[in-house]
């Protein structure tokens, strides 16, 4: 699948704009002359145009109709203003990928008069290429455009399709806030190191690479985690004192706990009643 004669609008030139940008440009899926960016601050634009030699407008509607591929990347608070101007003026358009959180599908074809619409979920780490998309399309999309899809947010990182929508509020709550809960542990670790006595430098040199070695060997074995957490836990060890503290403290009932809040928010979010 090519994007050949395809012209991409993506309104919304914020961090994750961007990153589509700069992943799509760097894996030399479309060409720069392909993507005209739309957003009200000029002084952004004028760093993209700089930067990556794209198209840019502060007319939302001006991309539009310039385009058969319209990306939205833009905050849910916003999305009225935005979308009310384009309304029923993108018959046009073939395909309409939208990463605003929390919206759905069916408002998103409703404003727009356009049912092509693909709703996707991706997290922090596709700013990098490194992250993990999680997304849908309704059935007027056609398996050309779903392609199209597949392709544009493989710009992110991975990518996986499913074929019920309340699974994008799953993702949310998973891999979408996941990142945060990451950081999270990640900043307790440094700080209990910073509390033994390291310098917060050593810290968190020692926590990022071992969180990102257990990954990577995570990734490599194609061990459950458990089998990998048995492999560090010898008997009346170190390991085995630090994880019934763990346990004592019910961290996976807090983790699922926060998970299913995060899940909830979601779909409160998004005006369902599941």
């Amino acid at each position: 699948m090519t994007f050949n004669g395809s012209k991409i609008a993506i309104i919304g030139a914020g961090v994750m704009g961007e990153a589509l940008v700069k992943g799509l440009l760097g894996r030399e899926t479309i060409k720069p002359s392909q993507i005209i960016a739309a957003d009200p601050n000029e002084k952004r634009g004028e760093q993209l145009v700089a930067n990556y030699g794209i198209e840019f407008t502060t007319d939302n509607t001006e991309a539009a109709a310039a385009s058969n591929i319209i990306i939205l990347s833009i905050k849910p608070q916003i999305l009225d203003r935005v979308l009310q101007p384009l309304h029923s003026r993108v018959d046009h358009v073939s395909l309409v990928l939208s990463i605003v959180a929390g919206v759905k599908v069916r408002t998103i074809a409703g404003q727009l008069l356009n049912a092509r619409v693909v709703r996707a979920m991706p997290n922090t780490p596709g700013q990098i290429g490194e992250g993990i998309t999680v997304w849908t399309a309704a059935h007027e999309v056609m398996d050309e455009q779903r392609e199209q899809a597949r392709q544009l947010l493989s710009a992110l990182g991975e990518q996986v399709y499913v074929d019920d929508e309340i699974m994008l509020d799953m993702a949310t709550a998973l891999s979408g806030s996941g990142p945060a809960y990451m950081f999270l542990f990640m900043e307790a670790l440094i700080d209990a190191g910073v509390h033994m006595g390291f310098s917060r430098r050593i810290a968190e040199k020692l926590v990022l690479q071992t969180m990102r070695g257990s990954v990577d060997y995570a990734r490599a074995s194609g061990l459950h985690p458990a089998a990998l957490r048995n492999q560090v836990t010898s008997p009346g060890g170190t390991s085995a004192a630090a994880l019934y503290e763990l346990e004592k403290g019910r961290i996976r009932t807090v983790i699922s706990d926060a998970v299913w809040a995060a899940f909830r928010r979601s779909v409160e979010l998004g005006g369902d009643d599941q």
